[in-house]
């Protein structure tokens, strides 16, 4: 490997509008020609701070106050801004994290690659359509001539993330910087990803600077590591050292709190054997879609489904995007209308039910979303946020309310004092909390969360799993988590339910699917987790 620096970064300092105080401190960083490097951290540590500076996009009033990028022989701190737009895209490629908010849903996606392509200079339409097609072939789009006239809409999460890989790769840029490509994807679907852009990568000789919170993916997939705190570089070092003798106080935090498949399970083995009178009983569920366009096609989304959670405990549902997870969590819900089936809460149907007795179960099945950012009002306040199921029920009136309000916060392990605070104004951590807190506003049974953790940093994720562990034993909650992190199920269920195009293909307790997997699919998905390699 060329051992000249490729990217190199010394004395990075950038500051925000008037506070004297830097949010990258002295950053010194290297990637020599080839180098595929990772940057891990929790949020608010600098990681999209240093990639904001690089390619000149430090948001709002940002700035570089001290410190030198240089890109081979070319200086990018005071670059002009027609300077810079040449090096965007031309040697800098960019594969952000979300592809629903990267893409225009109004574009067809070939259109959407050939814009990067008529950046790059080519003319011409059949080369155009040319390219784009190999483009998408390339980022592993199977019939990409026919796919490149679809829309975001139609592709799947992990599709439209190879879409992004072919934008960024379309100007053949020497250097590659993914933020969280892979964080909402599933573990198959991951390593698929990971895959293509590792072969990408290296056929093209292209130096990858990935930023990422999975110390796992940064472990399988990366020659060197960088863990960086509050603005400052802690430790560097190969994957071996990093996972597997850390120095630094922070970076011994990080590889503890990162699930793996051998960690210690959460809940004592008494409690993962434990059985007791169902909370949820699913039976025989089927829901079905019409194809728009399509006359007379149905797509069965979910096919017979069945499982039941017994009180007190968690099941979690696992499987690849598509596989129905969120549908079945929807129709329990009641937010879809299953086609045939039944779902039962403590022995009331809500695919049955309507009116007011479906307006009554709703208060004892309530919803945790993935996102917090997107999941809660930026507009209200934290105490309205979390005294509207109680203003929708009619629960009391405003003071037992904001009494209320207070002793959710407490439950959730926050201040009293933010409940007149904007979601804006908290961590990602804190807004999950808040979620959780509205949660159980109306003191509900069963609570469903989609993705509750997968958004989040290691240490935060740490911190929500130990507080809904905790709000289950205190409350006697039950939990129906979906999740595609199969090392976090590996600490907090009781029982695994995994799913794969609407059907159930294993259903069991959280060792038997682990240390005895019976169906093929199971043992690719434990197969796929990443950082295998290193778990402790």
């Amino acid at each position: 490997m060329d051992q000249v620096a490729h990217l190199a970064i010394r004395g990075l300092e950038v500051r925000f509008g008037d506070n004297p105080e830097p949010v990258l401190h002295g950053v010194d960083l290297e990637l020599r020609r080839g180098e595929r490097v990772a940057i891990v951290g929790q949020s608010g540590s600098g990681k999209s701070t240093i990639i904001g500076a690089i390619l000149g996009l430090l948001p709002g009033d940002g700035r570089v106050t001290a410190g030198s990028i240089m890109l081979g022989s070319q200086e990018l701190v005071g670059a002009a801004e027609k300077t810079l737009r040449g090096i965007r895209g031309a040697r800098i490629g960019l594969v952000p994290q979300d592809p629903s908010s990267n893409l225009n849903p109004a574009m067809k996606v070939g259109a959407q690659i050939a814009d990067a392509l008529h950046a790059h200079g080519i003319r011409g339409r059949a080369e155009i359509a040319r390219r784009v097609t190999a483009l998408m072939t390339e980022a592993g789009i199977p019939d990409a001539a026919r796919r490149s006239g679809q829309f975001p809409h139609e592709f799947s999460g992990g599709m439209r993330q190879r879409v992004l890989i072919a934008i960024a790769l379309a100007r053949e840029p020497e250097l590659l910087i993914a933020d969280e490509p892979t964080s909402a994807l599933d573990v198959t679907v991951q390593r698929q990803i990971l895959n293509h852009l590792q072969t990408l990568v290296e056929s093209r000789g292209t130096s990858l600077l990935f930023i990422t919170h999975d110390l796992g993916v940064a472990a399988d997939r990366t020659d060197r590591i960088i863990v960086m705190l509050d603005g400052r570089i802690v430790e560097v070092g190969t994957p071996e050292e990093i996972l597997g003798n850390p120095q630094h106080e922070y970076t011994r935090r990080l590889v503890a709190a990162a699930p793996t498949v051998t960690s210690t399970p959460r809940l004592p083995a008494e409690s993962r054997d434990a059985q007791s009178e169902p909370i949820l009983i699913v039976k025989d569920l089927v829901k079905e879609f019409k194809i728009r366009g399509q006359r007379g096609s149905i797509l069965r989304a979910v096919n017979t489904v069945s499982f039941e959670i017994a009180r007190g405990s968690t099941t979690a549902v696992v499987g690849e995007s598509g596989s129905g997870k969120t549908t079945v969590a929807r129709i329990i819900l009641g937010l879809e209308e299953a086609t045939s089936g039944t779902a039962l809460v403590d022995g009331l149907s809500i695919t049955a039910s309507r009116g007011a007795a479906r307006h009554a179960l709703r208060r004892r099945v309530q919803p945790v979303f993935q996102d917090p950012y997107g999941s809660l009002d930026p507009t209200s306040s934290i105490e309205r946020l979390i005294d509207e199921p109680l203003r929708i029920f009619r629960v009391g009136d405003r003071a037992a309310r904001r009494v209320r309000v207070a002793e959710l916060l407490d439950a959730v392990a926050l201040p009293r004092a933010i409940a007149q605070r904007r979601p804006n104004e908290l961590s990602g951590g804190q807004r999950q909390r808040v979620a959780i807190a509205r949660a159980l506003a109306l003191d509900p049974e069963l609570l469903i969360l989609d993705e509750a953790v997968s958004a989040l940093d290691v240490l935060v994720q740490d911190q929500i799993l130990t507080l809904l562990m905790d709000l289950q034993s205190r409350l006697g909650l039950s939990y129906l988590f979906i999740t595609h992190d199969l090392a976090v199920v590996r600490q907090i269920a009781n029982n695994v339910v995994v799913m794969r195009q609407g059907t159930v293909v294993e259903n069991d307790t959280v060792d038997e699917v682990f240390l005895a997997p019976r169906a093929e699919y199971t043992r690719d998905l434990l197969g796929a987790i990443p950082g295998a390699a290193f778990a402790r």
